[in-house]
């Protein structure tokens, strides 16, 4: 199973990053290819992610969060990828970390993943910062 981690240092605290990264309706403000999302649950805890550029290709994702511990976990329920994020303090902001795996079946897409979650990492440390300001 191919895996790959990225991280990026965001001057914003914790609970900003936060804000954005366990609410699936911001994700389009920072995840790249995100076009649009729509809930599925009350809790959040699944919604479905449309892919920028293709408005009727639903794709359902599952949520899990952990405030305490800082994690979001989010797995996509068609292509299996599971995207684990990890948030810390660090001096002057929040150090955002993600690990992502990938299933053999969908090994094609190594790179790109790679690409899009380098670009995306970075866009949710730089929002979560401008909102801090």
């Amino acid at each position: 199973m191919p895996k790959f981690a990225e991280s990026a240092h965001s001057a914003a605290p914790p609970e900003e990053v936060w804000k954005l990264l366990y609410d699936p309706a911001r994700f389009p403000q920072w995840w790249a290819g995100v076009g649009s999302v729509e809930p599925s649950t009350e809790d959040g805890s699944t919604y479905t992610m449309y892919p920028d550029g293709y408005p009727d290709f639903p794709m359902p994702q599952q949520l899990r969060s952990d405030r305490g511990s800082g994690n979001v976990t989010i797995s996509c329920l068609v292509s299996d990828l599971l995207f684990e994020w990890r948030l810390s303090a660090v001096d002057g902001g929040t150090a955002i970390e993600v690990d992502v795996d990938i299933p053999d079946s969908e090994a094609h897409r190594l790179d790109t993943q790679r690409q899009v979650i380098r670009r995306s990492v970075r866009a949710l440390a730089d929002l979560a910062a401008r909102e801090a300001r």
